[in-house]
């Protein structure tokens, strides 16, 4: 047997002349399937039921109800947009909104084949819920706060008015979802802390008039001048009396050396002790005048200068009752030096008893200044607490104020959602597709047509060709006679 060798072109020439030669056999199977395929996808295109798609945007702002304050400061914490689109998805989709929904457009309209169905184990309602979801589409329009909701009816109005419907049922349940209820919690609590905070004024009120505190930074820098004033005197005081002791012994040691010698006394001297005595009082009592008109008379300078009247009368007098029991002859060195102790003696006094007061007054200083600081902790105290509820006044005064505003957009159901755009009655429905069923009937019929001709071709037990014969058979075909039909 001669072998052949045959190149591509040949190759691809024949292969297709295969082809064009199974259509051209298969022809009228060919064209019976593809109009059988076209009618029956054009037939069944017309007699479906038609169904209409309503469509209505929203836009979701961020608004009061998405603002959360975070755990530490006053900082508000933004919302994610995917989340936030997706808790909105979730509350269109509630199942109680659908239900309202229909219940509002009544299953009878909604869906008459439900309500005629009497085989169906299901409620009605139940039934209609579940193919309501099934019809609504819900879907987040990306990078956006827009959502579209989509529903399919057979009947375009009842499209429309459900999602119309859902969309205004939405609105009033992301009100009720978003809502506070706990205004009045905050407005007893504001009540309660107003109350707490007129007590706490109250107590730090009467604590200051109790204890005539004022100003604890003034008063206890006036009680420490004060102190360091009598300090100071206190020390010169002591100063003065350590000196006058030193004179005074001093001069009574020169009197007794007088006195040894017998120097005798006289009256005349005295006199003049008197004299200097009387000048000392009158001196005294002009002060005490003067003290009177600046001062009242429990004032301490006044009892001091007082007391030191009463220290020179009662020297006066003294003096008088010894001139009158004795007359000592004339020694002017003994009497100077008498005189000097006397006098000595009377200043020694008076500071000791002005030492005496000052001491008792710097008792008093520091025990007003220990008692201040007493009272300066109460006062702390009471401040704190009045900070305190005060701070909790404003803040609940703030939140009760926002849980009114709440409240009332609430009532007028003002919410953060705006309608882009309602749903209309469709005009056209979205199924069936004729233009595509047809076109997609064209296609498949042409492919069933061919495929079911080369599958005859290819179960068939002839030959239709002397290539499919050389193919087939490995051999060479020698000749070929053309069959015709009679």
């Amino acid at each position: 047997m001669e072998n052949r060798y045959l190149i591509p072109g040949e190759i691809q020439e024949r292969g297709l002349r295969d082809y064009l030669t199974v259509i051209f056999k298969h022809k009228i199977k060919i064209i019976t399937v593809f109009l059988t395929v076209v009618m029956t996808v054009t037939l069944v295109t017309f007699l479906m039921p038609r169904t209409y798609e309503a469509r209505s945007n929203i836009l979701v702002k961020i608004g009061r109800e998405y603002m959360n304050p975070s755990e530490v400061g006053d900082k508000l914490v933004m919302p994610n947009q995917e989340e936030m689109t997706n808790s909105e998805i979730q509350i269109l989709t509630n199942r109680d909104l659908v239900k309202k929904v229909i219940m509002s457009l009544k299953i009878e309209n909604i869906y008459p084949e439900i309500q005629k169905d009497s085989s169906n184990k299901i409620k009605p309602l139940d039934a209609a819920i579940s193919k309501f979801g099934k019809s609504l589409k819900v879907t987040g329009i990306r990078k956006s706060n827009v959502i579209q909701v989509s529903f399919q009816h057979s009947d375009p109005r009842i499209a429309a008015q459900a999602v119309n419907q859902l969309v205004e049922f939405y609105k009033e349940k992301h009100l009720q979802v978003f809502s506070d209820p706990k205004s009045s919690f905050l407005e007893n609590q504001f009540m309660a802390y107003k109350q707490k905070l007129e007590e706490s004024e109250s107590s730090l009120q009467a604590f200051k008039q109790k204890n005539k505190v004022f100003s604890l930074d003034d008063q206890r820098r006036l009680l420490l001048d004060q102190r360091t004033n009598l300090d100071t005197s206190l020390k010169i005081a002591e100063n003065s009396i350590s000196e006058l002791q030193k004179k005074t012994s001093s001069l009574k040691g020169q009197m007794k050396r007088i006195s040894d010698n017998k120097i005798s006394y006289t009256q005349t001297e005295r006199d003049k002790i008197i004299v200097d005595a009387r000048a000392r009082l009158l001196s005294l009592q002009l002060e005490e005048q003067e003290l009177l008109k600046k001062y009242t008379e429990n004032n301490r300078l006044v009892i001091n200068i007082r007391k030191e009247i009463q220290m020179v009368s009662n020297f006066m007098k003294e003096q008088e009752e010894e001139i009158n029991s004795k007359v000592k002859s004339a020694n002017p060195v003994f009497q100077n030096v008498e005189i000097e102790l006397i006098r000595a003696e009377a200043d020694m006094n008076s500071q000791k008893a002005k030492a005496a007061s000052l001491s008792k007054q710097l008792l008093q200083v520091d025990g007003e200044i220990q008692s201040l600081d007493f009272r300066e902790k109460g006062l702390q105290q009471l401040q704190r607490e009045q900070t305190i509820n005060e701070k909790n006044y404003h803040t609940y005064a703030d939140m009760a104020e926002e849980a009114r505003i709440t409240d009332d957009m609430n009532r007028l159901k003002f919410a953060n959602i705006s309608v882009i755009e309602e749903a209309s009655v469709p005009v056209k429905p979205v199924s069936p597709r004729k233009k595509l069923n047809i076109l997609l009937g064209l296609i498949f019929g042409a492919i069933s047509g061919v495929g079911l001709a080369f599958l005859l071709e290819q179960t068939a037990q002839n030959f239709s060709t002397p290539e499919s014969v050389e193919k087939r058979l490995g051999l060479q075909v020698l000749a070929a006679i053309p069959y015709r039909e009679g």
